[in-house]
């Protein structure tokens, strides 16, 4: 499936297209305060690299790596899923800003086909941006395959500002 083509424009609460917002944070800016946040990313993860940002739009890329295969041949679940999770924790962040306590209260993935054994591309829209919830959906693909491997949805709760 091709989520550039997916049904339905993405919206944020006051009904303005994401053409007339403004992201909060840019890229260097998110990969530096994710350094601080989540230092482990560097040593206990496969490198995620920001590709681009757009305004309720992300796209990241995991590099593919041989300790993330599991039986079988192929990357597991539970990489797939970081990696779900981590895109739509930074594609919020571009949005809202710099929200170390923003945490995702829902996400399920549904896993589609057989990754390749090559890096992960994930493609993360916020489908709807709240005072205090922010719900969208990711789709994970092989990179140079058009087929998704995985999709997931999620809800992210965004604290209020006096405990941001």
């Amino acid at each position: 499936m091709d989520v550039d083509a997916a049904p339905g424009g993405i919206m944020q609460k006051s009904g303005a297209t994401d053409a007339t917002q403004k992201l909060a944070m840019t890229a260097e800016e998110l990969a530096s305060f994710l350094d601080d946040v989540f230092p482990q990313r560097h040593t206990n993860w496969p490198p995620i690299h920001i590709e681009s940002l757009e305004p309720y739009n992300a796209q990241l890329r995991m590099e593919f790596s041989e300790a993330e295969i599991r039986p079988g041949g192929t990357i597991s679940g539970p990489a797939m899923f970081r990696l779900a999770d981590f895109g739509f924790y930074v594609c919020l962040l571009s949005m809202i800003g710099p929200v170390q306590l923003a945490v995702t209260t829902n996400m399920s993935i549904n896993f589609l086909r057989r990754p390749a054994p090559k890096d992960l591309i994930a493609k993360i829209r916020i489908l709807k941006l709240g005072r205090r919830l922010a719900v969208g959906d990711v789709f994970l693909f092989s990179d140079g395959i058009t087929d998704a491997v995985a999709h997931a949805t999620g809800t992210y709760s965004i604290p209020s500002p006096e405990k941001r």
